[in-house]
């Protein structure tokens, strides 16, 4: 069976809170990959987190921050503001935070789609979360 075309604007409400805390506009998906906008406000910290069974790409558009991501012995924290592309494969955990004066957002895909309730660990980070974590 083909799937229809589907067409969606980006709302300016959040459809949702996302496991690490932040703003979640769910956009569109398809049979092995999901897109959604993500939001932190300025001054916000995220709630660190690992996913089971997805990984992602996450593309900034505007705002400035860092990013953690830690898997095995292998660390980071890297800059990210508009333009910068950052993956987080599977077994990632990740924490990020605003470091600017305007909310940092992004694109992210998500592969395979989200599956709901039950993806994400909420696990220890390097930095104190400013924002309660959404459902986990």
């Amino acid at each position: 069976m083909q799937r229809a075309f589907e067409t969606k604007i980006l709302r300016p409400e959040r459809d949702a809170v996302a496991p690490d805390g932040s703003d979640v506009r769910v956009l569109l998906q398809v049979q092995g990959a999901g897109l959604a906008h993500f939001e932190l406000a300025a001054g916000q910290t995220s709630v660190a987190v690992r996913h089971r069974t997805v990984e992602e790409i996450w593309y900034f558009l505007n705002g400035t921050g860092e990013m953690w991501r830690e898997r095995g012995a292998a660390a980071e924290v890297v800059d990210v503001t508009a333009g910068v592309c950052i993956t987080i494969p599977l077994g990632t955990a990740f924490q990020f935070r605003v470091t600017g004066e305007e909310p940092l957002a992004a694109i992210g895909a998500t592969i395979p789609p989200w599956p709901g309730a039950g993806e994400a660990t909420i696990v220890s980070g390097p930095w104190a979360p400013t924002v309660p974590p959404g459902p986990t």
